[in-house]
């Protein structure tokens, strides 16, 4: 490093051309350090593959989830109830909401709590912010699990169908992550974790708006990180993005398997617990099942029509739902 110094105090007196011949090197020299690392971090990560991922301890944490009526919602519940964790179950439908606590309740390990909010309205979402703080405290883990799914082709998506499933599936996340990303500011610690799909990666025929949801949580997600990596909340605040197979939550209501011995649609129960292991592990990205998002990666990479030829071979989506 004292060689360097030397050799950049020369430089600085030299001409203008030879301090850009300089400037140059080092920046070579600092991305060839740089892929000597990532290397070494790669190695790590694969090593870590093969063992036991550390889970952080999550009782104790105020978690609030939308859409936890029915589904991968209820299950999301249950399952941290059953961890200790004050549960914050928030739906638009009452009903089935106050269903999804008392189950929660009767495991007797942690606080439950119903509100009842549309989540697609941010006057809702802000005055639910304020009520859960007065009456329950900061929340420090955010789940935005809602979701809808028309299933048709496009020219028969109404436009109010495709306005709803944009203020349900993408516009409540951005209300909910303003309304209780400052409660996590204040206590400098917090995690967001919102569901895309596997839609939100591939796109699928009757799908459209859908899809076009899931891609837009993707790039949320990956810009609200950058973002708080770049501010003062980096490593204090986590973001988590969740990209799930078809799930048997009735969203589905005419699934297209070729392999349903492979591929077939995943049990809410099963999801929720790999949502959780996410979040306990700190994971950015996870798809359900994990080869996913390692398969769509890698078909990324293949000439279009040969990544094409993959996805007519595995020949799976949902038939419309107007049939």
């Amino acid at each position: 490093m004292r060689i360097v110094a030397m050799i950049e105090r020369e430089i600085i007196h030299t001409t203008p051309a030879s301090k850009r011949i300089f400037d140059v090197l080092q920046d070579v020299l600092q991305f060839f350090l740089l892929s000597v690392r990532i290397l070494l971090e790669l190695f790590v990560t694969l090593v870590q593959a093969f063992l036991p991922k550390p889970q952080k301890d999550v009782s104790g944490e105020i978690i609030l989830i939308t859409g936890t009526g029915h589904g991968i919602g209820r299950e999301l519940a249950l399952h941290y109830a059953s961890l200790g964790s004050t549960v914050v179950c928030v739906d638009i439908d009452e009903k089935n909401n106050l269903q999804t606590v008392q189950k929660a309740k009767r495991l007797d390990l942690g606080e439950v709590y119903s509100y009842s909010c549309d989540v697609s309205k941010r006057d809702e979402v802000m005055a639910l912010a304020d009520r859960v703080k007065t009456e329950v405290g900061h929340v420090s883990v955010l789940v935005n699990n809602v979701g809808i799914m028309p299933t048709h082709p496009i020219l028969q998506q109404s436009d109010e169908e495709i306005k709803r499933v944009f203020d349900v599936n993408v516009f409540s996340q951005f209300w909910t992550i303003q309304a209780f990303l400052s409660h996590m500011q204040e206590k400098n610690r917090g995690h967001i974790i919102c569901l895309s799909s596997i839609a939100g990666l591939v796109g699928i025929s009757n799908l459209v708006p859908y899809c076009a949801t899931k891609f837009a949580v993707r790039g949320l997600m990956e810009s609200l990180h950058a973002e708080l990596r770049e501010g003062p909340y980096r490593d204090l605040i986590k973001t988590t993005t969740i990209f799930p197979y078809m799930t048997n939550t009735g969203l589905c209501k005419h699934p297209k398997v070729k392999f349903p011995s492979i591929l077939g649609l995943l049990d809410p129960k099963q999801v929720a617990r790999r949502i959780v292991e996410a979040h306990r592990s700190d994971l950015m990205e996870v798809t359900i099942p994990s080869c996913l998002l390692h398969i769509n990666n890698w078909t990324r990479l293949l000439p279009d029509h040969c990544g094409l030829m993959l996805k007519d071979f595995i020949d799976s989506g949902v038939d419309s739902d107007l049939i």
